[in-house]
């Protein structure tokens, strides 16, 4: 059974940083995909914001490019170093993980959510003056 769970959320003002984590189990696939996604008030789906493959492959959404840095640890751990925070930001944080298949990012976007079958709960990220 896959299990992922979130932390490290919490409110900041603009300009700071945050780190979410992600701790992933039973993925026992050899080749992967893990991401972090966002739901933004008022919106209905969840927004890419940045995956990573079992080969260090990165994809970014253009809003965070340059401020977000994703990482990871075999499948068992993937981080979301946020930097120079904006208001903007302000969001439920999902951590998710699939199976990387060779179609991955050819059809649709590597930020696409059909990549990912499996999700944690979230943690909201809240960025105020």
């Amino acid at each position: 059974q896959v299990q992922l769970v979130e932390s490290g959320g919490g409110s900041v003002q603009p300009g700071k940083s945050l780190t979410l984590s992600c701790t992933a189990s039973g993925l026992d696939f050899g080749t992967y995909v893990l991401g972090w996604f966002r739901r933004i008030p008022g919106q209905e789906v969840e927004e890419g914001v940045a995956t990573i493959d079992e080969g260090d492959r990165e994809f970014y959404a253009d809003d965070v490019k340059g401020r977000f840095t994703i990482s990871h640890i075999n499948a068992n751990k993937v981080y979301l170093q946020m930097n120079s925070l904006k208001p903007d930001d302000t969001a439920m944080y999902y951590c998710a993980a699939g199976y990387r298949s060779a179609a991955y990012g050819t059809y649709a976007s590597p930020l696409a959510p059909q990549w990912f079958g499996y999700w944690g709960q979230g943690t909201q990220v809240t960025v105020s003056s």
